[in-house]
């Protein structure tokens, strides 16, 4: 499909991208997958190639760029390169607004900068063993004495989790106020009380480091804090509809990748003397789907503006962020089937795209949950 969301600078940014990819990332991921973790350096040499912070102001190493567009192009290169230990779209399209538009100036100036360098790898710690997409019920605590703050409790499922120097974590600091009370608190790596537990052993994106968080009389200095005290609820629905809207990006990008691996995989498999794309059954589905992403794409792209524009609303997020990674999941299957036994083989990249896919529906906020919102969007 004909793209119109992108313009040459756009284009210029992408082919620094692949070439970056393809240098530093593509070489070693089968490693990483191995190790369950990426290679420090990676980070730093995507800060010194310009990859983190797009949005960032110039002063402090950053791109100096509001415009998601050089985000989406970086997460769709991601995928195409299938190197999604890659945890860059964590700490650009969520952590980064986080920093830059709840910050303080002596705040900016602390952590900006490696921010962009790659010298500080940051993560954000909002799910706990028993609260993932229920804000309201974390249970972790900040407390304040005199100043400090001090941190009990639990995180899990944290991207980056294990590598991060900088996380965001997010604490009750009124535990009586319920939603009302939650804060957003920087805790850095090496303070007294903060521990890290096992790597966590997943499904899929295995190169990504995923940890869980252990905060124990965790004292930090109450300027840590970030935005406004009890107002962390708040902090957080702002900027869940450009996380979601990654998520959107990267679904879409990974179905636009399988579709192609298994297009060309129908035309040149054989099976009855003549190629699987060739049955009508497989020549439908394909056109099904084909017709399905063209669609998705174009809502994504339009999100995207609208993102842009200062006009993406928590509903529209929402329908983006559940149908694209729905698809996504749906799109993987079927590329798997169509495959037959090598789309059961790990050494195919539809496999790995089918493992990697599973989670899409479940970080970011559950599809359930999505559906949630956009049913109390209308009013029921």
């Amino acid at each position: 499909m004909e793209q119109h969301l992108y313009e040459p600078v756009h284009d210029e940014f992408r082919d620094l991208c692949r070439r970056f990819l393809t240098r530093e990332a593509v070489p070693h991921h089968e490693r990483w997958e191995a190790d369950g973790i990426v290679d420090r350096q990676v980070w730093r040499a995507a800060g010194a190639a310009g990859l983190l912070g797009p949005d960032v102001d110039p002063e402090y190493g950053g791109g100096g760029q509001r415009d998601f567009r050089f985000n989406a192009v970086l997460d769709e290169e991601i995928v195409a390169a299938g190197c999604t230990g890659l945890g860059f779209g964590l700490h650009n399209d969520v952590v980064g607004p986080y920093l830059t538009e709840l910050t303080t100036g002596d705040q900016r100036k602390r952590w900006l900068p490696g921010f962009c360098s790659g010298d500080l790898v940051t993560a954000v710690a909002m799910s706990e063993p028993g609260a993932g997409s229920d804000l309201a019920g974390i249970r972790t605590t900040a407390v304040r004495d005199g100043d400090s703050l001090v941190l009990n409790g639990q995180k899990t499922f944290i991207t980056n989790g294990e590598m991060a120097d900088l996380v965001i974590v997010v604490a009750k600091t009124a535990p009586d106020q319920g939603a009302h009370g939650v804060s957003l608190v920087v805790v850095e790596n090496g303070t007294p009380g903060f521990s890290r537990g096992r790597r966590l052993a997943k499904v899929g994106l295995k190169a990504n480091d995923t940890a869980e968080l252990f905060f124990d009389d965790c004292r930090v200095p109450a300027e840590n804090l970030i935005g406004t005290e009890n107002h962390g609820f708040y902090h957080l629905m702002a900027n869940l509809p450009r996380e979601r809207l990654s998520i959107a990006v990267v679904a879409v990008a990974a179905c636009e990748k399988l579709l192609a691996l298994t297009i060309e995989y129908a035309r040149s498999r054989e099976a009855f003397g003549r190629p699987i794309g060739r049955f009508q059954h497989n020549r439908f589905l394909l056109a099904e789907l084909d017709t399905e992403v063209t669609i998705a794409r174009t809502f994504v792209n339009h999100c995207v503006t609208e993102f842009n524009a200062g006009r993406l609303s928590v509903t529209d997020a929402a329908k983006a962020k559940w149908w694209t990674t729905e698809l996504q999941t749906r799109v993987a299957d079927r590329c798997v089937q169509l495959h037959g036994g090598y789309g059961f083989m790990a050494e195919y990249p539809v496999a790995k795209a089918w493992l990697d896919s599973r989670v899409q529906t479940i970080y970011g906020g559950t599809t359930e949950i999505m559906k949630e919102i956009i049913g109390r969007g209308l009013g029921l």
